[in-house]
């Protein structure tokens, strides 16, 4: 291994080392903690007190949330799943795990269309007739797209900041892919 790339690897360590030493004691003096939800379902929408946060989980590990310190409203939500209510306690600079098992529902009949959504950014919450369906990554790629009856549907997308990023109306039709790009 060369110097430079020794001086690298010797640099992003130590930053990790930093952030990871620093990290809870900011928090602390922030006022904030930390949420990690783990569900038999990774795709479950995280959302705290009404405010979507993002996924529970990306490839199969728990994200972690900075959240106030104080008592809050959680919900997971995930399609395919029935909805998860319960209320969480974050203490200030530590990380406080929630596990959950949610109960699935009956599975959709055809006939279907699929729904494709490009050039969002990657954990922008989507909404369709106003339930969520999951996030924007998981629509986009080739191959992907959310399987939806034949019919009318109002589509909202907004940001993890909470903004909307597009709102329409749109029609699926069977066998169809129905395209909805980023403005």
């Amino acid at each position: 291994m060369n110097h430079q790339r020794l001086m690298h690897l010797f640099c992003g360590l130590a930053v990790t080392i930093l952030l990871a030493t620093f990290s809870p004691m900011w928090a602390q003096q922030a006022g904030t903690g930390f949420l990690k939800v783990k569900a038999n379902t990774g795709r479950a929408g995280v959302f705290v007190d009404g405010k979507y946060l993002g996924p529970a989980a990306n490839f199969a590990m728990a994200r972690k949330y900075v959240v106030a310190a104080g008592e809050h409203d959680l919900v997971l939500r995930e399609p395919r799943y029935q909805e998860c209510k319960t209320t969480v306690k974050i203490d200030a600079g530590k990380t406080t795990t929630v596990a959950q098992s949610l109960q699935p529902r009956a599975l959709a009949t055809p006939p279907f269309g699929r729904l494709r959504l490009t050039g969002f950014e990657k954990y922008a919450a989507v909404y369709v007739n106003e339930g969520y369906i999951g996030h924007a990554d998981e629509f986009s790629a080739p191959g992907q797209g959310l399987l939806l009856n034949p019919g009318d549907y109002n589509l909202k997308v907004t940001s993890q900041a909470g903004s909307t990023l597009l709102e329409q109306k749109i029609t699926i039709r069977q066998n169809e892919v129905a395209r909805v790009q980023a403005k």
